[in-house]
C-alpha cells in the first residue's frame, strides 16, 4: 500500500511559526517514516488473527477456556492490554490516512486528461492483488477495501482541507452510530451472542481447519473474506476507511503529514493526542471489564471508546514521528523506518507470507497453539527481518518488488529497477 514519495513535494506551503521552513528532504522523510511505522505497527494486531481464531480479536476472553494457549491472565493479559491500548485501530488508522494522502500525491501535477485513467489502473491493480491476497492467503486483507474506497474518494481530492476533514469525520461517525443504535434495539444480546462467544467446538474446528492444508483452509477463508468484503464493507469498513482517507487528504493539505507545521503544533498534538487517546481507550477497558465482557455491552458500547480514542492516539503518533524526523533525521531509526515505508506494499504482503507459513498447516501449523507473549516475540523477529531486508534491498534497487510491478502496470512500461547511484530514485 505504499506510494513512493521520492522527489514529490506538495504544491501548497503552510505558514508556520518556526524561523525557517523544514527542508524538502525532511518532509519526504517524515512521510516515509510514518508509513513504515504504521506498517510495522499493524502486525501487532494482525498477528492475533494469524495465530488464533478470528473471534478472539474482539473478545479475547473467548479462547481462554478452549486451550491453555488462549490464556487471558498474567503476562498474556498484559500483552493484550498493551496491544489494545497502543496498537489496536491506531496503526491501521495511520496506514489509511497515509493512503488518502497518497492519492493527493499521485494525482497532483499530472495532466487532467490522464490522471483518472492512471489512478484507475493503479487502483485496479491494487484490487486484483487484494482479492488474490484475501482468498489465497489471508482473509484479513486491507487492499480490497482500500482499492474500493480509493475509486470513490478520488473525486473529492480537490476539495478544501476543511471540507475534506468535516466530511471525513461524518463518514467515520456512521459505523459508530449504527453500532450504538443496534445495541439499543430489542433483542440485540441474542443476535450477537453466538458471534461474541461461539461454542468451544466451533473454535476448535477453526483451529483444526488452519492446521490443515491449504485446500482445507478455503472452507473458512473464502466465506470469511466474502463476508468482510460485502456486509462488513457496507456496514463498517467503507465508512471508516473512506472517512480516514479524506482525513489524510486534509492533513496533507494542511501540511501536517509533510512536517510543515511548527514544532509547537506537533508538541501540542503529541500531548493532546496521548492524554486524550490513552484516557478514552483506558476508559473503554474499564467499562468492558466492569460489565464482565458481556456481549451487548462490550460489543456495541465498549468498542466505541477505542473506536474514537484511536483517532486521538493516531494523531499523537503522527506528531511524534514528525518530531523524531526533525531531531534525528538521517539517524538509524528514521533510516530503518523510511526503508520499510518505501517498500510498504511488499512488506505488507511479506508479513502475510511469513505469518501464514508459521501458523497455517501448509507451514509449521502453529495456529491456535502460541500464547500472546510468544506472538509478541514472533512480531519482534519479523520486524527485525523486515527492517534489515528493506535497508539492504534499497541499497541496490529503487523499489520493492510489489511497488515495481504496481508502477509497471500503472504506467504501462517497466521502470528501471536497479539503482543508478548517479541519480536519485525517481518518484511518481
Amino acid at each position: 500500500m505504499a506510494v513512493c514519495l521520492c522527489g514529490i513535494l506538495p504544491d501548497t506551503q503552510v505558514v508556520t511559526s518556526d524561523p525557517s521552513p523544514t527542508p524538502p528532504e525532511e518532509r519526504i522523510l517524515g512521510l516515509d517514516v510514518l508509513r513504515g511505522f504504521a506498517l510495522l505497527g499493524i502486525l501487532i494486531i494482525n498477528i492475533r488473527v494469524f495465530a488464533m481464531p478470528f473471534t478472539t480479536l474482539n473478545n479475547p476472553t473467548v479462547y481462554a477456556s478452549a486451550t491453555p494457549y488462549g490464556e487471558f491472565a498474567g503476562v498474556n493479559y498484559l500483552v493484550w492490554l498493551v496491544g489494545h491500548i497502543a496498537a489496536e485501530r491506531k496503526f491501521i488508522t495511520l496506514f489509511t490516512v497515509m493512503f488518502g494522502a497518497g492519492i493527493i500525491l499521485f494525482t497532483q501535477g499530472k495532466d487532467a486528461s490522464e490522471v483518472l485513467r492512471l489512478h484507475y489502473r493503479r487502483t485496479g491493480f491494487l484490487l486484483v492483488a487484494g482479492l488474490a491476497h484475501a482468498y489465497l492467503l489471508w482473509y484479513g486483507d486491507i487492499l480490497v477495501p482500500y482499492a474500493l474506497c480509493g475509486l470513490v474518494v478520488v473525486f473529492v481530492r480537490d476539495w478544501e482541507a476543511k471540507q475534506l476533514a468535516r466530511t471525513g469525520l461524518v463518514l467515520v461517525a456512521v459505523p459508530s452510530l449504527l453500532y450504538i443504535m443496534s445495541g439499543l434495539s430489542p433483542g440485540s444480546t441474542q443476535a450477537v451472542a453466538a458471534q461474541w462467544a461461539p461454542a468451544e467446538a466451533r473454535l476448535l474446528a477453526e483451529v483444526e481447519t488452519y492446521r490443515s492444508g491449504w485446500l482445507a483452509q478455503l472452507d473458512h477463508r473464502v466465506p470469511t473474506a466474502f463476508a468482510q468484503q460485502t456486509s462488513g464493507f457496507i456496514s463498517v469498513v467503507f465508512w471508516r476507511t473512506s472517512g480516514l482517507m479524506l482525513a489524510g487528504m486534509a492533513l496533507f493539505k494542511w501540511g501536517v503529514l509533510t512536517n510543515e507545521r511548527s514544532t509547537t503544533f506537533y508538541r501540542r498534538l503529541l500531548a493532546g493526542g496521548l492524554l486524550g487517546g490513552l484516557g478514552v481507550t483506558l476508559a473503554g477497558v474499564w467499562y468492558t471489564e466492569t460489565v464482565d465482557w458481556a456481549a451487548r455491552e462490550a460489543l456495541f458500547f465498549g468498542t466505541q471508546f477505542n473506536y474514537w480514542g484511536s483517532l486521538l492516539l493516531a494523531g499523537a503518533y503522527i506528531a511524534g514521528v514528525m518530531l523524531l524526523c526533525r531531531r534525528f533525521g538521517g539517524g538509524v531509526v528514521t533510516t530503518a523506518l523510511s526503508a520499510v515505508g518505501r517498500t510498504a506494499f511488499s512488506n505488507y504482503l511479506l508479513q502475510t507470507l511469513i505469518a501464514t507459513s508459521i501458523f497455517y498447516g501448509h507451514g509449521l501449523g502453529l495456529f491456535g497453539s502460541v500464547t500472546r507473549i510468544e506472538q509478541a516475540g514472533i512480531v519482534v523477529v519479523i520486524w527485525t527481518g523486515q527492517i534489515i531486508l528493506s535497508v539492504l534491498w534499497l541499497r541496490y534497487v529503487r523499489f520493492g518488488p510489489a511497488e515495481w510491478l504496481w508502477r509497471a502496470v500503472t504506467y504501462g512500461r517497466r521502470p528501471p529497477l536497479r539503482k543508478d547511484r548517479s541519480t536519485d530514485a525517481a518518484g511518481d
